[in-house]
Order: structure tokens, then sequence, then C-alpha cells
């Protein structure tokens, strides 16, 4: 019954942490403009693009789709964990001007979640893929 709630709770930071991503991937297809301003901004690095935001979004989107689908869960969590925390810890300057800048504070849930799923990846069965669920052979 525990094992059920644990996996219950890591699937609904699963699907959370999907949502925020997917939208991330599509805005590189949609709107390479937008991106090319984010990453000019909080990356320092210019002039991309709009084609290779088109393979970053296509990328991107792939291990959105492997994540949500519980596969390859050190590789998928372990990626998604390190690019939300690059983007989380590029942000920094907006910390120094919090109160006109309180959106970006969710991030750091959002990063303690993708940890929490990467640490815990183990027990993180229900709907993933290639996982079985505690006492099934």
């Amino acid at each position: 019954m525990k094992e059920l709630k644990v996996a219950k709770a890591l699937l609904s930071l699963r699907l959370g942490v999907f949502v925020v991503m997917f939208v991330w991937s599509i805005d590189k297809l949609l709107n390479p403009d937008h991106s090319a301003q984010v990453f000019d901004h909080f990356y320092g690095v210019a002039g991309v693009s709009a084609a290779a935001f088109t393979v970053l979004g296509c990328l991107q989107l792939l291990l959105v789709f492997v994540f949500l689908a519980g596969a390859y869960q050190r590789f998928s969590y372990g990626l998604i964990f390190l690019l939300h925390g690059i983007s989380t810890l590029s942000s920094w300057q907006q910390y120094l001007d919090a109160f006109n800048n309180l959106l970006f504070f969710a991030a750091w849930p959002m990063l303690a979640a993708c940890f929490a799923l990467y640490y815990l990846r183990d027990m993180d069965w229900l709907l993933a893929w290639d996982h079985r669920s505690p006492g099934v052979s």
C-alpha cells in the first residue's frame, strides 16, 4: 500500500514537470524569437538561428516524452534535472530583485520535484515504461 502511495505521488510529480518542460519545448518550435531572447538574456548565447531552435525543440520534445513515459529513468530524469537546474541557476539576477520577479521562484519547487524524481526513480514504477510494481516478478 505504501509503495502505491509513493508511486502515485511520483507520477503526479512526473506529470507536473512534463507539462512545464513540454511547453518550453513547444515554445522553441513555435516562437524561436522568444527562445533566442531567453538564450541571449539568461545564458549569454546570442545569434542562435531559428533552425537551431527547431532542432533543440525536437530533441527536447523527445526527451520530455521519454521522461513522461518513465523510460531510461537514470538518463531522462537526470537530464531533465540538469537542464532545469541550469535554467533555475541562470536566473540568479531575478532572485536578487525578488518582489519584481516572483514567478521565477516557481522554478525552485520544480527543481525540488526534479531532484525527488531522480533520487526516487527506483520507486517510480506507476505508468513507467519497463518497470514493474513491487512484488511482481
